[in-house]
């Protein structure tokens, strides 16, 4: 019987340098869509699917990361005076109980291995699920639920996988696909930002893992790659000698919000899914837009 995911790794010491002058004193992380942090969005798609505990690895200027997650009793006193119940009851939701965070430091950018690797003693010996904030799915259930259920059938490593354009493929860590149903194949192979031609699929890793902690070994002695960084990727294809690793095509569509087109999308896309501001937002849309039909399924 497969051990049981309790924690989750989010790696959130990254610059934001795409989105400069925004996130110059603030964290990506932060910049909202919609009305909610990125971040939050990560978070709440790993309590979906039952996660205990987030490790968050941050860097220097990510205080409010951890202010996010925490109590702020003055302006939850201010709500409750002002009668602004639905607002107190959403922040109070979204609140991880005592204990169930913790945070630790990523003093160098050397890349996603080692940031994976910060967290190692946080972890301990047990399975955990890392999930890349950046980029947030429109999915139901969640990505790592629907990966949570392939890892009750199959243990080992999960990674969530979804199609590119073929042509794009040198963008993204690819997958080699075995037998098996979309919900769970044996992945047989994986390249870092292949050549089209040398491509094995077109499916490439979409940014949530569920991983064994014998990762974390392999990353203590993983050296540099690509970009002269730590890359999770070369660990990954070393623990594929010891372990198997299996692919779920999720079902739903995921937003890179590392980028800005996927960032502005994800904030059409969400703002549609709304029922309290839907309506007027598809107004503003047709106006802007000269009345040109618009669906959230193109």
């Amino acid at each position: 019987m497969a051990r049981r995911v309790r924690t989750a790794i989010f790696p959130v010491a990254g610059l934001g340098t795409r989105f400069l002058p925004a996130t110059k004193a603030m964290p990506k992380e932060m910049l909202t869509v919609v009305d909610k942090p990125i971040i939050q969005y990560a978070v709440d798609e790993a309590r979906e699917a039952g996660i205990e505990h987030c490790v968050f690895v941050t860097g220097r200027n990510k205080g409010v990361i951890e202010d996010h997650f925490d109590r702020q009793f003055e302006l939850e006193a201010t709500l409750e005076a002002r009668g602004k119940t639905e607002a107190l009851a959403e922040l109070r939701r979204d609140l991880p109980a005592a204990g169930q965070t913790s945070f630790t430091r990523q003093q160098e950018p050397l890349g996603l291995g080692h940031a994976v690797w910060c967290a190692r003693d946080i972890v301990g010996q047990e399975p955990f699920a890392l999930l890349l904030p950046d980029m947030i799915f429109q999915a139901q259930p969640g990505v790592l639920k629907q990966m949570m259920d392939a890892y009750e059938v199959s243990g080992g490593n999960i990674v969530a996988v979804e199609e590119v354009d073929p042509a794009d493929v040198s963008s993204y860590g690819i997958v080699a696909r075995g037998e098996g149903p979309d919900s769970g194949f044996e992945i047989t192979g994986m390249v870092e930002k292949p050549r089209p031609e040398e491509a094995p699929s077109n499916l490439f890793i979409s940014g949530r893992y569920i991983l064994q902690p014998e990762i974390f070994s392999l990353l203590s002695e993983q050296t540099a790659g690509a970009g002269g960084e730590i890359q999770l990727t070369d660990a990954m294809q070393r623990l594929m000698d010891m372990q198997s690793f299996t692919g779920v095509k999720y079902e739903g569509r995921v937003f890179d919000c590392g980028s800005k087109i996927g960032f502005l999308t994800a904030n059409v896309v969400f703002a549609l899914e709304r029922p309290d501001i839907s309506e007027a937002f598809m107004a503003e849309l047709k106006t802007l837009t000269g009345d040109i039909p618009i669906s959230i399924a193109d």
